[in-house]
């Protein structure tokens, strides 16, 4: 018996329900969580994955807030617009503890007229 248990597709319509309290219980096969890339009243929690067996799974665990099947009509991230100074971004993280794993997509913004920059430091303090 093959069992792929799925939650979504959250967020595909602006005005939905959501699901909360869901436990599963000795599932043998992929769990996934899956949304749209957009904003939505839809919502996923007070969810329990519990005693799950994986066999030759390829995904799992699959928590995707990404979701666009097939990559058709796709809402696109489009962060766009102008900045009042010349460095739009900013990442001030830690050097002991640094930002990980971060992704931009799809922003575009701008500094009188030219694209504006990005700024990532690494910087520590000593605490007093």
């Amino acid at each position: 018996m093959v069992i792929f248990c799925s939650i979504g597709s959250l967020g595909k319509d602006l005005s939905e329900a959501g699901g909360q309290n869901v436990t599963f219980i000795a599932t043998q096969n992929g769990l996934r969580i899956k949304s749209w890339r957009r904003p939505s009243s839809g919502f996923a929690r007070n969810i329990l994955f519990q005693h799950a067996v994986m066999k030759n799974v390829q995904n799992p665990i699959f928590i995707d807030q990404n979701y666009c099947p097939n990559n058709e009509g796709c809402p696109g991230k489009d962060i766009h617009g102008t900045s009042a100074t010349e460095v739009a971004v900013n990442f001030d993280c830690s050097s002991k503890n640094p930002c990980s794993r971060i992704k931009l997509e799809d922003v575009k913004l701008t500094y009188k007229t030219q694209p504006a920059e990005a700024s990532c430091m690494l910087m520590d303090l000593p605490l007093d």
